[in-house]
């Protein structure tokens, strides 16, 4: 059976705004919503591919540094070129790359970027992470209103 979607959110969660992507994660995981697995890790890693290659949809959320300014990037990914065989050190494309190889099949994919300003050591969002996080949660609630209407859910639930 296959999820719908697959939300994967990365990052150190000790280093503060670098944990964004696995606190997006953790929140969708709280919405419950159907067909939605949501993942909080550490890094991406190779066996990630046997879960992709049975999903529709995966959004990858990860923290950034502000090089493009401050507001949070949401873009279309497609599978690298080729396989890069440091795919644990957190490159979406190549995971799909990966997937593609290895099953056939890698789903339509996207990757919401974070600008985080603090990535020291620490539990806790910088004022601009948290901002971000917002921001970053309505974008993929737009993400997932486009394939089904999961916003309903979101609000019967909140």
């Amino acid at each position: 059976m296959k999820n719908s979607v697959m939300v994967i959110g990365y990052g150190n969660d000790l280093r503060s705004d670098d944990g964004i992507g696995q606190r997006i994660a953790n929140e969708i995981a709280s919405w419950h919503l159907s067909s939605v697995e949501s993942l909080a890790i550490h890094q991406l890693t190779p066996d990630l591919s046997t879960a992709l290659a049975s999903t529709d949809l995966a959004i990858f959320v990860d923290a950034c540094l502000p090089v493009n300014g401050w507001d949070v990037q949401v873009r279309s990914l497609s599978p690298a070129c080729d396989i890069d065989k440091s795919v644990h050190t957190g490159d979406p494309r190549s995971l799909l790359a990966l997937t593609q190889t290895l099953y056939g099949h890698c789903p339509t994919a996207w990757l919401v970027t974070i600008p985080g300003m603090n990535f020291e050591i620490g539990d806790r969002l910088s004022r601009v992470g948290e901002i971000g996080k917002a921001v970053a949660l309505v974008k993929i609630i737009q993400i997932l209103d486009k394939v089904k209407n999961y916003w309903v859910d979101v609000r019967i639930s909140a």
